[in-house]
């Protein structure tokens, strides 16, 4: 499992990461799930039915582990049956998790459930700068409302707003 510093910039970013991939997909409004406490996951929830599970709910998983998986409900509340997996890489660019989840519904894909173990560790080097990498930051000061000569005199009139959506973080007056 990853472990966290004092900041929460890698469960920022895996949050980031996940809506990332939910644009790439076209999916809007609360279709995923981010678990930003150890071990970290997450879900997506799909739209359609693949081919040989025409009545049962379509999911993506990701696992810090792991990585990208995809799962359908195998009824009765149970756990998800994962039907395929994407890739070596615990962490694809957005669009390459689009593309293949896409790939997923064409009738040419014969999806069983996945019986055997992954081999892939459960910890992985690096996975913790990549994600906080999906972290854009928004904390630029604009010299246009003065704030660093006010700054230098030891006044803070203004204070930062942030927000996930970069468009609403904003300076405040205090």
């Amino acid at each position: 499992m990853m472990e966290l510093d004092f900041d929460d910039s890698v469960a920022r970013g895996l949050l980031h990461y996940v809506r990332r991939v939910s644009r790439a997909l076209d999916l809007h409004g609360e279709c995923s799930y981010v678990q930003t406490d150890e071990p970290f996951s997450a879900y997506i929830a799909l739209d359609g039915r693949l081919g040989q599970f025409p009545n049962r709910d379509v999911a993506l998983l990701w696992e810090e582990g792991r990585g990208w998986s995809a799962a359908v409900e195998s009824g009765g509340g149970e756990e998800l049956l994962v039907v395929a997996r994407l890739g070596a890489d615990v962490l694809p660019p957005p669009a390459a998790v689009a593309a293949w989840a896409r790939a997923l519904f064409e009738p040419r894909h014969d999806l069983r459930p996945v019986t055997d173990p992954d081999e892939r560790p459960s910890t992985v080097d690096g996975l913790g700068q990549r994600l906080a990498a999906y972290v854009t930051p928004v904390l630029t000061p604009t010299p246009a409302i003065g704030l660093p000569a006010v700054e230098r005199a030891g006044h803070r009139p203004y204070e930062w707003v942030y927000s996930e959506v970069p468009t609403r973080s904003r300076w405040r007056r205090t």
